[in-house]
């Protein structure tokens, strides 16, 4: 199973009763009608949680670079999740602008606005920060960072900043893969942890995976 089920709580059903002296001050009841029976049904519907493991490591050093990526992915993920707002809100404007002239302006603007908002931020990450920021924006759309600038802006601008990110080892092609990445994987746990204790507003992932399952391959 992918996720728990949802706990159900329900009051015993007694077909043919009487349901006069139900008392519903503190309850919230619902009504099922049958032909000749009215049958009182009440129930607590519970958020899902998704069960994690308990983690344990090899070594003191799997532990410190679990702990260093914790950090490093609690720090970028924000900036990923709101790339993914942006490009959301950036693809239903433009779907409402008809000429191409017109939208490859306002992607301009909105661009030339993000880049403005965070860039002094963006400046501070380190190289690992950075990929593994590169790795949560394919999570979070769907699309390479090169990919994103391909289309937004223009072929050549995307080349020329894969360049300039490859001189500090940095890919923008980089994808997102628990499947079959380990420290992908890592990185997920990272966030499940994280969305389930409230330290990260969750946003689901634009990839399809079974955190589960994959935490099933990687603890054999």
């Amino acid at each position: 199973m992918k996720k728990l089920v949802y706990l159900l709580l329900c009051l015993p059903l007694f077909a043919h009763a009487q349901i006069d002296s139900l008392d519903t001050e503190n309850s919230d009841v619902e009504y099922i009608f049958f032909e000749g029976d009215t049958i009182p049904h009440t129930a607590i519907n519970l958020n899902e949680v998704l069960l994690l493991h308990k983690l344990k490591f090899d070594s003191n050093q799997d532990r410190k670079r679990y702990l260093i990526l914790r950090r490093k992915t609690i720090k970028v993920y924000p900036y990923a999740k709101l790339a993914a707002e942006r490009l959301e809100s950036l693809n239903e404007r433009m779907a409402s602008i008809k000429k191409k002239s017109d939208q490859k302006k306002y992607a301009r603007i909105i661009q030339t606005y993000i880049e403005d908002e965070f860039a002094e931020e963006l400046k501070k990450l380190t190289r690992t920060e950075g990929q593994i920021l590169v790795k949560l924006i394919y999570r979070q759309t769907g699309e390479t960072t090169f990919d994103l600038i391909k289309r937004l802006r223009s072929g050549w601008r995307a080349f020329w900043f894969n360049s300039t990110a490859n001189l500090f080892n940095i890919s923008l092609k980089e994808v997102y893969d628990p499947e079959n990445v380990k420290e992908d994987y890592l990185i997920e746990d990272v966030l499940q942890r994280n969305f389930q204790s409230g330290k990260l507003e969750r946003q689901d992932a634009a990839i399809k995976f079974d955190f589960l399952e994959l935490t099933q391959k990687w603890l054999k």
